[in-house]
């Protein structure tokens, strides 16, 4: 299972496979046609009160995935809609924020791949 995590200001790359964004908002600024988006999940993203509590706060990290990792248990339908693409090809998960690490998509991708772990 290949899975990715890219910056959706990125220009997308072939190999990129299937570009997912995992964002609540469309990212500021980009059309839709620029994006090279394949899905938008939004509804994998965290929750408001989520996101807005994290606020990207270093120190907030861990307990944003804990948290993040509770939500998504109850979103299996889409977490499982990722790992059957990403068995068939490479998946790029796709964020708009600044911080390039401590952000949902790369929350995301840990929480698969502790999945395939188990």
């Amino acid at each position: 299972m290949k899975i990715e995590v890219k910056r959706v200001y990125e220009p997308a790359e072939d190999d990129d496979g299937y570009r997912i964004l995992v964002d609540r908002l469309w990212p500021r600024g980009l059309r839709k046609s620029q994006a090279g988006v394949d899905l938008w999940m939004k509804d994998i993203a965290p929750s408001d009160s989520l996101r807005k509590w994290f606020g990207h706060e270093p120190e907030k990290w861990e307990e944003f995935k804990r948290r993040y990792s509770e939500e998504l248990d109850g979103k299996m339908e889409f977490i499982e809609e990722i790992r059957s693409r990403a068995r068939n090809g490479k998946v790029t998960l796709l964020f708009s924020s600044r911080e390039e690490r401590n952000n949902n998509a790369h929350a995301l991708k840990e929480y698969i791949e502790s999945m395939d772990e188990e």
